[in-house]
């Protein structure tokens, strides 16, 4: 079966007839019909009823209408998004990220993207997996608190503190840093150790010789925070403060405990001098939109 025969079909369907059709797709009216009743034969059914001038949809034909629509428009999609790739250029952008950097971070991205910029489709993933899905062409960009492997090409494009945030007034935790020694833990909220926020907790807790085995974990950043605000505890998570709680600091003794974030891309694709560039603007949007170490 051929596209174009199809195109026809629909053609002669839009247009209630073979005559006005052939002025439309600029085929003559004989050689029109001729495609018409090939196609019926290969499909093996009438499209058309014949009659009174004008040819209708058979009930068989206004089935088949919108599907030979579909993959019309699926060819058309097609032929673009070739054109961009054979120019090194994307029309569609697949990016993948944990839940909460696609809240605070590629949302917002998006919310000031450009005219000439690709559509984008976002799809949630955890670290572990991130990479792989480049790997295996899945997505397009990914963002990770995971440092890529080295076979990948990517960037650091922000390093976020990871908060302690507090329910103001709290004369416990008057300033704006604490040392990660004096923190109690019975009162810290902290989220599954799949999360890097609670894996980099628990690092710099152990190099200043902080136990954790009493804090309390919490499914997800936005529970946490929400337990904060109703008095039950100090949520220690990397996204944005909610609930008018107060954000603190907390100092390792070597420094602000901060979150990378690292964009990566397959040094292969097609679009590579365009991901890269990507990756550049999301930096410099960090940079001006976030709080940062």
């Amino acid at each position: 079966m051929e596209l174009r025969t199809l195109r026809y079909f629909v053609a002669i369907a839009d247009h209630g007839g073979v005559t006005p059709a052939s002025a439309a797709v600029r085929v003559a009216q004989p050689a029109l019909s001729r495609q018409l009743r090939g196609l019926e034969r290969e499909l093996g059914t009438a499209l058309f009823e014949r009659g009174r001038g004008r040819l209708t949809l058979t009930a068989a034909g206004a089935a088949l209408l919108p599907l030979a629509r579909d993959l019309l428009y699926r060819a058309e999609g097609l032929r673009a998004e070739a054109h961009g790739l054979a120019s090194g250029r994307l029309r569609h952008l697949r990016i993948a990220a944990p839940p909460t950097t696609i809240t605070d971070v590629v949302a917002p991205f998006i919310a000031e993207s450009r005219p000439d910029d690709p559509m984008p489709s976002v799809a949630a993933a955890s670290p572990p997996e991130l990479h792989h899905l480049l790997d295996r062409r899945a997505a397009d960009l990914v963002l990770s608190p995971t440092a890529p492997p080295p076979h990948l090409d990517s960037r650091r494009i922000a390093d976020f503190p990871i908060w302690l945030y507090v329910r103001p007034p709290e004369p416990e935790i008057p300033g704006d840093v604490v040392e990660i020694a004096a923190l109690d833990p019975a009162r810290l909220l902290v989220l599954p150790r799949h999360f890097a926020q609670r894996q980099l907790l628990e690092r710099a807790a152990a190099r200043a010789g902080l136990a954790l085995d009493a804090v309390r974990e919490v499914t997800s950043p936005e529970i946490a925070q929400a337990l904060a605000a109703a008095g039950g505890g100090h949520a220690v998570v990397s996204d944005e403060s909610r609930f008018g709680l107060r954000g603190v600091r907390i100092d390792t003794g070597g420094g602000i405990l901060t979150m990378p974030v690292y964009a990566a891309w397959h040094p292969r694709h097609v679009a590579a001098r365009q991901l890269a560039g990507t990756a550049e603007r999301l930096t410099e949007f960090c940079a001006s939109h976030f709080a940062q170490a």
